[in-house]
């Protein structure tokens, strides 16, 4: 069952698209008892929402006729929270979910305080998606994402620090361009007054972002869109790891499970050979083991020992779980 919060929004999205519904037709799509959605139709009254119930054997619930509905009850955090989780569902490879996520978003943003709003819809016009396949980063502070979609949306200059690979910490003052999420991690694109070319910067290496009040006129970038730039600087680091497998299932079944993040080639019928370059050997091994097909690790040595690894653990759990329960 979905947590709290993400059932009461579901349950105001469905009293939005229908005029009327029956309390036991409701409890089943939301997949709670009765007693819980009358607490959660409650719940929602409390936040300013017009519910009204019809009691009986018969009865249900529906949005007070031509009432206007309140803003969304979320902080500036949950609402950011609320977008970045979203868009990367709009990125999933899960079929349905993108365009599910993208009705989603527009009626969240649809209901939320004009100031809420102006924030999540500069995250949404200045993020370029990109798919990418390395190891997950950490997310980014709704704060400084803010900060730097409104300085992308206003074409105002900032100022931040910034701590380097090698923990090198730096000031820039720059002219930012655009957003780019790669997986869990996000990029900052933009045109580095000091330096006086174009750099990518990693937001969660970002610090104390501050517009300075100076506007400037957009450049143009040097390729096609942002998320094509940082791919570049991002593929221009060395990965350690070239892995390359032999999987037994057909080349078209494996591009459509992990084609995103590798190179999938066919060799026979049902067989296929699968390539990818990283810098961790976890997502590599997560990825061939999803398949659920047989496959034999080609290189690198040291993705055979992590999966041999990984296995004496799988069995030790498998040996000490408890048995089924007999049906």
């Amino acid at each position: 069952m979905a947590n709290t919060s993400t059932r009461t929004l579901r349950l105001l999205s469905l009293l939005q698209t229908h005029k009327y519904w029956p309390g036991g037709e409701l409890a089943d799509r939301l997949g709670v008892s009765a007693r819980t959605l009358r607490r959660d139709v409650d719940r929602l009254r409390d936040l300013g929402y017009p519910v009204e119930a019809q009691r009986g054997v018969d009865g249900g619930y529906q949005l007070a006729a031509g009432a206007a509905l309140p803003p969304l009850m979320v902080d500036d955090d949950e609402a950011v929270a609320l977008v970045i989780g979203l868009q990367t569902a709009m990125q999933g490879s899960v079929a349905g979910v993108a365009e599910s996520s993208v009705r989603a978003l527009a009626k969240v943003v649809q209901v939320m305080p004009p100031r809420l709003r102006r924030r999540v819809e500069a995250i949404r016009a200045m993020t370029v998606p990109a798919e990418w396949g390395g190891r997950p980063g950490p997310g980014p502070d709704p704060a400084v994402l803010t900060t730097l979609a409104l300085a992308c949306r206003d074409s105002e200059r900032l100022r931040f620090s910034y701590t380097a690979a090698d923990g090198s910490g730096t000031e820039r003052h720059v002219e930012p361009h655009r957003l780019v999420s790669l997986g869990r991690r996000w990029y900052l694109v933009a045109f580095d007054l000091l330096r006086h070319d174009w750099r990518s910067f990693r937001i969660d290496r970002l610090t104390g972002p501050e517009g300075d009040g100076s506007r400037f006129r957009p450049r143009d970038l040097p390729v096609a869109d942002a998320a094509e730039f940082v791919r570049a600087g991002v593929d221009s680091i060395a990965r350690p790891y070239h892995i390359e497998a032999l999987v037994d299932a057909r080349a078209d079944e494996v591009r459509a499970r992990i084609g995103r993040w590798s190179t999938v080639e066919t060799v026979t019928a049902q067989r296929c050979r699968v390539t990818m370059s990283t810098d961790s050997l976890d997502w590599p091994t997560m990825a061939l083991g999803s398949l659920g097909a047989e496959f034999r690790v080609l290189g690198p040595p040291e993705l055979v020992a992590q999966i041999r690894s990984w296995g004496q653990y799988f069995s030790r759990a498998a040996a000490t779980a408890d048995p089924a329960p007999a049906s």
